[in-house]
């Protein structure tokens, strides 16, 4: 099977020192480093440029000269971003291309000339129609995106095209994966062999794999976790390209409409309009504040800019203030930390008193800002009002298996799940795999009986880890031309 990894590594512009040298010892050298052993491997990757600067600046040189080494003998491709990982739909259009020729500059400045991106990457995936006009116009030929972003919904593409903008004719679209995505990084899957077993075997010789995910969680999040990536790179039934080749291998393609989401979207966060949730909820009051106050000040260095004054030192903090990371700790659903949110608001009227000749009512409301964002935050937290949302977000995942398939009409997909997990405890017991047959007996009780929400990792899950996409979809068929004999006032009889 063809394989196009992309691994996105970012840090803030403020980490501690201490922080970043630990990412830098657990991950980035550690994955570097199987990367220089590991010949056959490819990765498609995005470094934001604010990365890049700390790494210069800590002089971490080994691992910016190794990036070099690993571009130059096309083990490594790059992308494009944003510098300092702003939330590009929720930006204005010349901030969006102002953070793009930040990032390419600094990248381009440390890497040299093997930094020549093909493709864009937006912070969290994050797309609108804004964010591909922007791509379009500053001549890049393709946006990684996730697989909700192509029809609204998951699990609906077949990975053995690519697409084209449906209103940018010159911009290729590719998407991830997220279910083979998720199982790597959540370690559901911990060798080649059971991530081998989860992909779908009856269409691998007709398809390619796109996972994407966060470098950090390799070592870092996950300790361990990059052994297994470097066991993929060595199993010669992977073909290891990078985004860009995959046109190569498979030339067909087809026009998209592509949604508003971001890689964490759900098909009820497009349903209910609320894709950006995370980053601007409309129910958060917080995000509200943060992002009225962003506006204040962007609008002062604005003005700073128009009059010809010397702006230099505002529009430097105003470029780092725009990063995503304050907006996404303020979500409470279920990030939430009251150091990154006053960190953000910090840097914010940082920015304003940086501007030459600021108004001392401007100043005012500035701190007013300032202070009516910490003290939400900090009556949220003393409240338990915080407590509360973390709580409502895991209630709301809470819902048992069944009552989200047979009980809310489609029994086909409980009755398919139920009996591959009775098929695989027959074929542990019948490998004397006893352990592994008490797993899938207990599995299927707690699904019986709506106990399994209080797995820390869903039986459907590892399911999905050892079982086929089409072998699920077929018995799925096979349930629903069931039910369809059945006559209207019969009982239901399944075969389970």
């Amino acid at each position: 099977m063809y394989w196009a990894n992309f691994l996105h590594i970012y840090q803030p512009a403020q980490q501690m020192p201490d922080i970043l040298q630990r990412v830098v010892n657990e991950s980035y050298r550690p994955i570097i480093n199987g990367l220089l052993d590991i010949k056959r491997a490819r990765v498609t990757l995005n470094i934001n440029a604010v990365l890049a600067e700390l790494l210069a600046k800590y002089e971490y040189n080994d691992v910016i000269e190794n990036i070099k080494k690993l571009a130059a003998e096309k083990q490594i491709e790059f992308t494009e971003s944003a510098k300092f990982h702003a939330f590009l739909p929720l930006i204005p259009k010349k901030e969006i291309v102002r953070q793009i020729k930040l990032n390419h500059e600094t990248n381009k400045r440390i890497f040299g000339d093997i930094y020549e991106p093909k493709g864009f990457f937006s912070p969290e995936m994050a797309y609108n129609k804004q964010v591909a006009e922007v791509v379009t116009e500053l001549g890049y030929e393709w946006m990684l995106l996730d697989e909700i972003t192509a029809h609204g919904k998951v699990d609906s593409l077949s990975y053995d095209n690519f697409f084209i903008h449906e209103q940018h004719s010159n911009l290729k679209l590719f998407f991830r994966e997220r279910r083979t995505s998720n199982l790597i990084m959540s370690a559901v899957v911990r060798s080649a062999s059971s991530l081998t077993e989860a992909l779908n075997k009856g269409e691998q010789k007709n398809r390619y794999l796109l996972t994407a995910m966060d470098g950090e969680t390799f070592g870092h999040h996950r300790p361990g976790l990059e052994r297994l990536l470097f066991e993929i790179w060595r199993d010669e039934s992977f073909k290891h390209i990078t985004i860009s080749e995959i046109p190569k291998y498979f030339p067909q393609n087809e026009i998209c409409a592509p949604h508003d989401s971001t890689w964490s979207s759900t098909e009820k966060d497009l349903e209910e309009g609320k894709q950006f949730r995370s980053w601007k909820d409309p129910e958060n009051a917080i995000h509200a504040l943060q992002w009225e106050f962003l506006n204040f000040v962007l609008s002062r260095v604005e003005t700073c800019e128009a009059r010809g004054t010397k702006c230099e030192e505002a529009r430097s903090k105003m470029d780092e203030a725009i990063a995503s990371d304050h907006f996404w700790w303020a979500s409470g659903k279920p990030w939430w930390s009251i150091e990154m949110v006053e960190r953000g608001a910090w840097r914010l009227l940082e920015t304003l008193k940086a501007v030459p000749d600021i108004n001392e009512p401007d100043l005012k409301d500035g701190e007013r800002f300032y202070q009516d964002i910490i003290n939400t935050a900090f009556e949220w937290q003393r409240t338990g009002y915080i407590k509360k949302l973390a709580l409502d977000y895991r209630e709301s995942a809470r819902i048992p298996f069944k009552e989200r398939t047979a009980d809310a009409g489609r029994p086909e997909v409980y009755d398919a799940f139920i009996e591959m997990m009775k098929r695989k405890m027959k074929e542990a017991s019948g490998n004397q795999e006893f352990e592994k047959a008490v797993l899938w007996r207990d599995a299927v009780w707690k699904l019986e009986n709506k106990n399994d929400i209080y797995d820390a990792i869903h039986a459907t899950d590892l399911l999905r880890a050892e079982v086929a996409d089409w072998q699920l979809r077929e018995l799925m068929d096979s349930y629903k031309e069931q039910y369809k004999k059945i006559k209207p006032g019969q009982p239901e009889q399944r075969d389970i």
